[in-house]
């Protein structure tokens, strides 16, 4: 029996043929459109990660790109259109806000002064507050476009300025956190056969065949847990644990504990999440990851579990940030 492989095609395949076909013509051969779409469908990963970002927090009743195909063309003198319109449900007014997507990992992120002032035309235009996300390394900060300042040439803030007046907790539900020191997971594995031993430099190695035999929780007071809840222990499992190793006569002990350093954001604590759910996958699919209703298999309300995890006394802190400077289009905090 002859078997096919058969893939099938993105929910909105359509659409990223047709904009393939309006940037290359059709003209174009089918080798060079399918690999236009397949380019496409990977996304520019910075949108969309920042997107997935929004919608796994919680607080984002609607977010989605916007079109910047421009007509007429001599309309790009005066306006450029941000990367994204949004809603959240911690808004006071009911306008959407603009968002435009930068990366860089440099600790100042400069605009030309023709750039943000297009930009600035269309929220203008539109009635919307302008918004910059910028992802500096793996954090993501997201501010208002008036914070960043003259320079000699151009418009200029820095990575302490953004922090100072980042909006993703206020406006889309970020907190950070911190896992209580001492908090952690244990295995301990059975020895059940020695398999083979090699000598080396320094000794000796041994091959056993081994079962686990116990996996046990500690909260940050040391008491042991054993019925934990599963999205806690991902909650865990995503702090970035110390290692420690053990060997007795009968038992190889594995302990991954908290040490007393380290506050982690919720968003990037996605990433661990995401990471951790499919380790076999170097790179995340963030376009893929915007069509799931449930984006983390393990987690489906992370501050539920934030929540969970502090009143079992695995969290020890969790940090609700708010800018120096409040948007008029949020309430007063």
């Amino acid at each position: 029996m002859q078997m096919e492989d058969k893939k099938t095609m993105p929910v909105d395949g359509a659409r990223l043929i047709q904009d393939v076909l309006a940037e290359l013509g059709w003209d174009a051969d089918a080798a060079t459109v399918a690999d236009g779409v397949r380019r496409l469908d990977i996304g520019l990963p910075v949108e969309d990660e920042f997107s997935v970002v929004c919608a796994w927090l919680g607080k984002c009743q609607l977010l989605h790109k916007l079109d910047q195909q421009q007509v007429p063309v001599t309309s790009k003198q005066e306006y450029q259109v941000p990367d994204l319109l949004a809603r959240f449900s911690t808004q006071a007014n009911k306008s959407p806000v603009l968002i435009e997507v930068k990366s860089k990992k440099d600790k100042l992120l400069s605009f030309k002064p023709d750039y943000l002032k297009r930009l600035q035309n269309y929220a203008d235009l539109v009635g919307m507050p302008l918004l910059i996300a910028w992802k500096f390394h793996s954090v993501w900060m997201l501010f208002e476009a008036r914070h960043m300042t003259k320079a000699v040439k151009n418009f200029n803030i820095t990575v302490g300025t953004a922090m100072r007046e980042n909006l993703l907790g206020v406006l889309a539900g970020d907190v950070a956190y911190k896992i209580g020191a001492g908090a952690g997971v244990h295995l301990r594995f059975r020895k059940d056969k020695l398999v083979g031993t090699e000598k080396t430099e320094d000794g000796y190695t041994e091959q056993w065949m081994m079962t686990i035999d116990e996996v046990v929780f500690t909260d940050r007071d040391g008491n042991r847990r054993m019925d934990l809840d599963g999205e806690v222990q991902s909650l865990i499992t995503a702090w970035d644990l110390e290692e420690k190793e053990e060997h007795t006569d009968s038992h190889i002990h594995l302990h991954f504990v908290a040490g007393n350093e380290g506050i982690q954001f919720a968003h990037t604590a996605l990433v661990h999440l995401l990471s951790w759910e499919s380790p076999q996958d170097d790179r995340l699919h963030w376009r893929a990851l915007l069509r799931k209703e449930q984006i983390t298999a393990n987690v489906t309300s992370f501050s539920t579990a934030l929540d969970a995890a502090f009143r079992q006394k695995f969290v020890s802190h969790i940090f609700h940030v708010q800018p120096h400077a409040m948007p008029d289009f949020l309430p007063p905090h």
